[in-house]
């Protein structure tokens, strides 16, 4: 089995947090963090999804618990709108609707699976389960995807290793022979993974690995994966244009490029890293040029959803933008064409720098 290495531990102490958490739990919970339902079938539930509107955005209302702070508040809707951003779902404040998430501080970190009906619970604990990673993992639950683990087809990407776990724990790995696979690949790196040792019974010891490579890396906890965003966007039936980046350094261009890009196109490019403070420059930018950037532009943002702060206005042309940097480890790159010039469009590369951490912060 693979020995842990401090990225393993990084991730595994925030996914042990969900279980650690949940043991003073007095919630019924399958999986570690799922509230199990009667009289359902727990994987393929055409009635678990969200409505979705004329306009294809699936609006998902939810209130929130008042007992949070402000920087509970931030958190939760920082995490949700990172689902807006990659994904045609919208978390709205509830008006008077039925159907809502009701987000609370409860004993835990957990949800139910996919919709329920009426003002379901997605428990947030404020002292556990602040990380964007976790409460999207939850969010994630309520619209309907279990542990990425669960699949049908596990068995021939992850190994459990079953003399590792207790047998109290043991339906926690169970598979799920009719789970909706969406058509797509198995995901090592989901949110909805769970980590290499968790519910292990002998420290050290993996009780998920990887086949038929074990040096595979599995589960996190930072957010929402590419395959998370693919999944969400093909069970909700939405074309959104959306790609993350959480190398320490890459590429990103315009499609098609050098060759001219599409007409119509509203594309995302969610820049995160660990820890590390961004810089995107620009290496090639050609563009339809339009009074005040109306027709084609890029903008950049500094953090992960357009309500973040504007690093770059829009901007058009085909001279090259100075360099931009990101007050911290999100950036959010957007390009928009409209139906009318276009042009070979962008190049540009993105570098990341380790941020001091400051005594104290967690």
């Amino acid at each position: 089995s693979p020995l842990p290495t401090d990225t393993d531990f990084e991730d595994e102490v925030v996914f042990n947090r969900i279980l650690d958490v949940n043991k003073a739990s007095s919630q019924y919970l399958q999986e570690g963090d799922i509230v199990p339902q009667r009289s359902r079938s727990a994987i393929n539930c055409r009635q678990c999804k969200w409505p979705q509107s004329s306009d294809g955005i699936v609006r998902i209302p939810y209130v929130l618990d008042p007992a949070y702070e402000e920087s509970h508040i931030k958190g939760i809707q920082d995490a949700m709108a990172e689902f807006e951003t990659l994904t045609c779902i919208n978390f709205v404040k509830r008006k008077t609707e039925r159907d809502y998430l009701n987000i609370r501080s409860v004993d835990g970190c957990w949800s139910h699976y996919g919709k329920v009906g009426g003002g379901q619970t997605v428990s947030v604990m404020k002292g556990g389960c602040m990380w964007k990673g976790i409460i999207q993992h939850e969010l994630d639950h309520a619209l309907g995807f279990l542990h990425e683990h669960s699949r049908s087809d596990r068995d021939n990407h992850v190994k459990i290793m079953w003399e590792y776990i207790s047998p109290s724990d043991r339906s926690d790995f169970r598979k799920f022979e009719n789970s909706n696979n969406l058509g797509l690949p198995y995901d090592y790196s989901s949110v909805m993974h769970y980590g290499p040792y968790t519910f292990t019974n002998t420290s050290g010891q993996a009780t998920i690995v990887p086949i038929p490579d074990e040096s595979i890396h599995i589960g996190q906890r930072q957010g929402l994966s590419n395959l998370d965003v693919a999944k969400i966007n093909k069970l909700y039936n939405c074309s959104r244009c959306s790609t993350i980046l959480d190398a320490a350094s890459g590429l990103l261009r315009s499609a098609n490029h050098p060759r001219n890009y599409s007409d119509n196109t509203n594309c995302v490019w969610l820049i995160r890293t660990r820890s590390r403070k961004i810089t995107l420059h620009f290496q090639a930018f050609d563009l339809q040029r339009t009074k005040g950037c109306q027709g084609d532009y890029v903008k950049v943002y500094d953090g992960s959803s357009k309500s973040s702060a504007v690093l770059m206005d829009k901007t058009c042309g085909s001279k090259l933008p100075n360099d931009v940097v990101a007050s911290g480890s999100l950036m959010l790159v957007e390009f928009v064409t409209d139906g009318a010039d276009t042009a070979s469009g962008f190049q540009a590369v993105f570098t990341s720098e380790k941020t001091q951490r400051r005594a104290g912060n967690n």
